[in-house]
């Protein structure tokens, strides 16, 4: 039967799941929103791979609620797999095959027609720019471009919910920035989007909300600003000219929290409004007759975020297979 709200395309509640005496999810909740870009974070072994893997039905769970689209990924798989995309760590396409081949055996895999897959496959060529790579074979292809035809594989059959786990791992930063715009263009498109990664920045720039798990239970959520205010304020750092007096600088911002670096003649404050408090600190400076020779705004990073929650950075999760327990 189906959700009744359709606000939600994914519902998970209590989500547990073990390999043998391991346990991997020890009640996992959370939910996306329809359109929604979610990234899923958490350092190697919290269970996000584990989580996509029963999400797009490839695991079963052994307890809890899972709705992907409305339907249960239990009793529903079927059609939960019919609504779905999934793009994994490692492109899961022929390389004895061309790009065009490749996204026609998944149409037909997908039991569309084959003037659908024809159209689709063209569509997709020219959307992931593979129409001059088309008819060659995929051995030829760069891995950016692999991991392009990857996600277009995933596109075929229209999906309204893309997992997307790692899809950038082992990319360099271009192909990284094109893939990027390539997930922006979906979601805008109304694509509702889970995403786990590794990389902090790539968090940042693509999720609406930020859900991080730890151990396999989830520790906190929210979108990145605010878990950005969880490890801390803004900070506005000022150095002062060497021809200012930097004693009478500090006497002038004295009005709160002040950090102090002599050697680097640095004065740095917190602020909640950066450019309205910097207008008036530099305001109150220059009516003192102090010069500034540089002025930056620091913010806590989405790396600090994830250091201050779990204790350790985000690693890259390199086992293979469901049943290691070094991939979860």
């Amino acid at each position: 039967m189906k959700n009744n709200n359709m606000d939600n395309t994914i519902v998970v509640e209590g989500l547990e799941k073990s390999y043998g005496k391991l346990r991997v999810l020890c009640g996992i909740d959370l939910t996306v929103r329809r359109g929604q870009v979610l990234g899923l974070l958490g350092p190697n072994g919290a269970g996000k791979t584990t989580t996509v893997r029963i999400l797009s039905t490839l695991l079963s769970p052994d307890r809890g609620r899972v709705l992907v689209n409305g339907y249960d990924v239990v009793r529903q798989a079927d059609k939960v797999r019919s609504s779905i995309g999934l793009t994994g760590q490692y492109a899961a396409v022929d390389e004895y095959l061309s790009g065009e081949e490749n996204l026609e055996m998944m149409g037909r895999l997908y039991r569309m027609s084959r003037e659908d897959t024809k159209r689709r496959t063209r569509e997709l060529l020219e959307q992931f720019d593979l129409i001059d790579a088309a008819s060659r074979p995929l051995k030829t292809y760069s891995g950016g471009m692999r991991r392009r035809l990857d996600l277009a594989a995933s596109l075929i059959a229209s999906p309204s919910i893309l997992f997307l786990d790692e899809p950038t791992t082992g990319l360099d930063p271009r192909s990284r920035l094109m893939l990027w715009d390539m997930i922006k263009e979906l979601a805008a498109g109304d694509t509702t989007i889970l995403l786990t990664t590794q990389y902090m920045e790539e968090a940042d720039w693509l999720a609406d909300e930020i859900v991080v798990i730890d151990k396999g239970m989830v520790i906190t959520k929210g979108t990145p600003s605010e878990l950005k205010t969880k490890v801390g304020s803004d900070y506005l750092e000022l150095v002062i000219a060497e021809g200012s007096d930097f004693d009478a600088a500090m006497n002038v911002m004295k009005c709160g929290e002040l950090y102090v670096d002599g050697p680097r003649r640095c004065l740095s404050v917190p602020t909640k409004d950066g450019v309205r408090e910097l207008k008036e600190i530099l305001g109150r400076l220059e009516n003192a007759g102090l010069e500034v020779e540089s002025v930056s705004l620091h913010r806590p990073t989405l790396d600090e975020v994830f250091l201050t929650l779990t204790g350790h950075a985000a690693t890259a999760e390199n086992s293979q297979g469901p049943s290691d327990p070094g991939k979860v």
